[in-house]
């Protein structure tokens, strides 16, 4: 490392080839690039950039519907960053030989707004319906808030619904479908937002074997 005080030089703040240039307490600094360099084709490496493509190629079909569940965010933030950040690598599923998406532990919505609570599915000519609890007795739930559901199956088709809360301790909600069966289904997630869409719940995984 060295340290220059030219003044014709001003302040360096750069890189080039193998030189590392910064200021530091008012001095130019140049230091020298580490010349061992990690190997990007290690196992680590591989499989980080595998998660984030399984990640990115889930962004592709749920992005649409995070936007709508990952609000009030930061100016620097975009609802892309935030799934990102919320998935990678809690979401991924590294227990085989290959690596795939954790469903369940996928978050495609994240807020304070109470959420519906699933009592039951169940998949019947195409339709699934969901019978849920309201949660209308809670504090800051409002029966004009909208629940909304989303429904990916194997083949990659995605079909989605979307009713009010309403005033009803239980409702029902139907998914229109077309030729699927309940083995069809992959996953299926489900979350809330106020009427005017600036409040979101957490989405609520699914589990229609249950």
């Amino acid at each position: 490392m060295s340290v220059v005080r030219n003044p014709i030089v001003g302040e360096m703040r750069k890189s080039y080839a193998n030189v590392n240039t910064y200021v530091h307490k008012g001095q130019n600094v140049i230091s020298a690039k580490p010349f061992n360099r990690k190997d990007k084709n290690s196992d680590a490496q591989k499989a980080q950039r595998a998660g984030f493509k399984l990640i990115c190629d889930t962004w592709a079909w749920v992005g649409g519907f995070a936007e709508a569940g990952l609000i009030n965010l930061p100016q620097s933030l975009t609802p892309y960053n935030v799934f990102m950040t919320l998935n990678l690598p809690g979401a991924i599923d590294n227990s085989g030989e290959v690596l795939v998406i954790d469903y369940p532990k996928l978050q495609i919505a994240r807020g304070a707004l109470t959420a519906v609570e699933v009592i039951s599915t169940s998949v019947t000519a195409s339709v699934l319906t969901v019978n849920y609890d309201s949660q209308m007795d809670f504090p800051k739930v409002d029966a004009s808030d909208v629940i909304t559901v989303l429904v990916k199956t194997l083949r990659g088709a995605v079909y989605f619904a979307r009713q009010v809360r309403g005033a009803a301790f239980e409702g029902t909600l139907l998914v229109q479908m077309r030729n699927v069966v309940l083995a069809d289904i992959e996953c299926v997630y489900l979350f809330a937002t106020t009427a005017d869409g600036k409040k979101a719940s957490d989405s609520v995984f699914v589990d229609v074997n249950s």
